[in-house]
């Protein structure tokens, strides 16, 4: 017998260790190499797409306090991440192809996880052909094929939602041009991990107009401009404004140049996407604009004119479900919604959690779950005063009729600060008492599993 587990991505590999852990047999289905997404390239298991980023490292920032939740838990993508950072100030980045690989490796060596490279249009007819499912995980991530999402909307009656994302470009080291840019970080805190292109006045005007004015790519299924703001393509963002990118990803802020002293009207920073430091991406540049018009309009930045592309930036379409009409805390489908003879749970983007860690601690608690159903063990709750519960209690209880996907943040969690060291103003000690609270948490938990 055994745990299926339908998607290779993040929440699909965390959900298949996980359950691995507990000596359960579990059959992980990747269509990859059969069949790409628009999105994907690498034949490797949880590639990354749109980002080298797994965003901030310190528990004060909601993001790093997930990771480090996820480390105590004995988390395998966040082990694969540190393994395989790479230098972004403040931020955990990784090498794509080091990280992917690690993850995959892993995954093969494992006695209990048989990988299989097919793509699966029908969990119907898959359940039906083979009598050892015991449990199925669903974690298809985002881009799950229509296929399987028509199947997936109609067999359990799910209302099926989408929104649109994109990837920023990432380019060769060696094609910019240093007499150009400079390496600082913000403020001068941290190692100088980022490259930075300053851009006078003039000059960030002249980009602007161009911008707005590019044109852009045709996109399959843009049938509505329905964009998730942490993804905002570059620019859609700049018609809001002409200052909007200057006080976003072009932020002059606390960025000087370290020869000169000389401040800047804006400044696009670039940072490292590999270990060896020969590919940077561009950060907060996210793009639908026509390839064409990417090295047009983006060779007009400073040290950018010459720049080689390993990749230019593309733009995709997401699926996410209904789930709080659908599953519980534990992602698990309400049994009155089920239409098949086995449990199901669901986990990664497709839930609504947004990012790569939150698909990630998603298909953690999914998988702790169906191991621990299959047992006959009780099942592990996670609660609003620890970030991972946090997303799992607010994609399974959001109460309004306007459910989106949710980042890690320190605003769904529940913990009463004053309750327990009385008044404090700071914010940012507010947020470093809240992240305490959930380690101390997460360190009970891990004395019962």
């Amino acid at each position: 017998m055994a745990v299926y587990v339908i998607g290779g991505g993040l929440a699909g590999c965390e959900a298949a260790w996980q359950i691995a852990k507990h000596s359960i047999n579990v059959k992980l289905f990747e269509m990859k190499p059969v069949k790409f997404s628009d999105a994907h390239v690498s034949e490797n298991l949880a590639e990354l797409v749109c980002s080298n980023s797994l965003k901030a490292a310190n528990i004060e920032n909601a993001s790093g306090l997930l990771k480090e939740e996820m480390r105590l838990l004995g988390g395998l993508i966040v082990q694969c991440a540190d393994e395989s950072a790479v230098p972004a100030g403040g931020a955990l980045a990784v090498d794509r192809e080091v990280f992917s690989k690690k993850i995959t490796d892993k995954i093969n060596e494992s006695e209990y996880i048989t990988v299989i490279r097919k793509e699966i249009t029908s969990i119907k007819e898959l359940i039906s052909e083979n009598e050892d499912c015991e449990c199925i995980i669903i974690a298809t991530g985002p881009l799950t094929s229509k296929p399987l999402t028509d199947e997936i909307t109609n067999l359990f009656g799910l209302k099926k939602l989408h929104f649109f994302d994109a990837a920023a470009p990432v380019i060769m080291e060696e094609s910019i041009d240093h007499s150009k840019v400079f390496k600082a970080a913000r403020y001068g805190k941290g190692d100088a991990d980022y490259i930075n292109c300053p851009m006078k006045r003039d000059e960030y005007l002249a980009f602007y107009d161009a911008l707005i004015n590019a044109e852009c790519a045709d996109v399959k299924d843009f049938d509505s401009l329905d964009l998730y703001e942490g993804c905002m393509p570059v620019e859609s963002m700049a018609k809001r404004g002409v200052d909007t990118l200057r006080f976003g990803p072009l932020k002059p802020v606390g960025l000087r140049h370290p020869e000169t002293n000389e401040d800047y009207y804006a400044v696009v920073q670039l940072r490292q996407d590999n270990l060896e430091g020969t590919l940077f991406n561009m950060v907060g540049f996210q793009t639908r604009l026509k390839f064409g018009e990417q090295k047009r309009v983006f060779g007009m930045i400073p040290g950018l004119k010459n720049a080689e592309y390993a990749r230019y930036g593309v733009m995709h379409k997401n699926i996410y479900i209904q789930s709080p009409e659908m599953i519980d805390s534990t992602y698990r489908l309400y049994d009155e919604k089920n239409a098949l003879n086995v449990p199901v749970y669901f986990a990664g983007q497709i839930t609504g959690v947004e990012g790569y860690m939150e698909s990630t601690s998603s298909g953690y608690v999914a998988g702790l779950n169906a191991a621990r159903e299959i047992l006959g063990k009780e099942k592990v709750i996670f609660t609003s005063a620890t970030q991972i519960g946090a997303l799992s209690q607010y994609v399974a209880n959001y109460a309004g009729d306007d459910f989106q996907p949710m980042g890690a943040n320190f605003g769904i969690m529940q913990f009463d600060v004053e309750a327990v060291y009385g008044r404090v103003k700071d914010k940012k000690l507010k947020k470093l008492y809240t992240a305490e609270n959930a380690i101390k948490v997460i360190k009970e938990i891990v004395v019962k599993l």
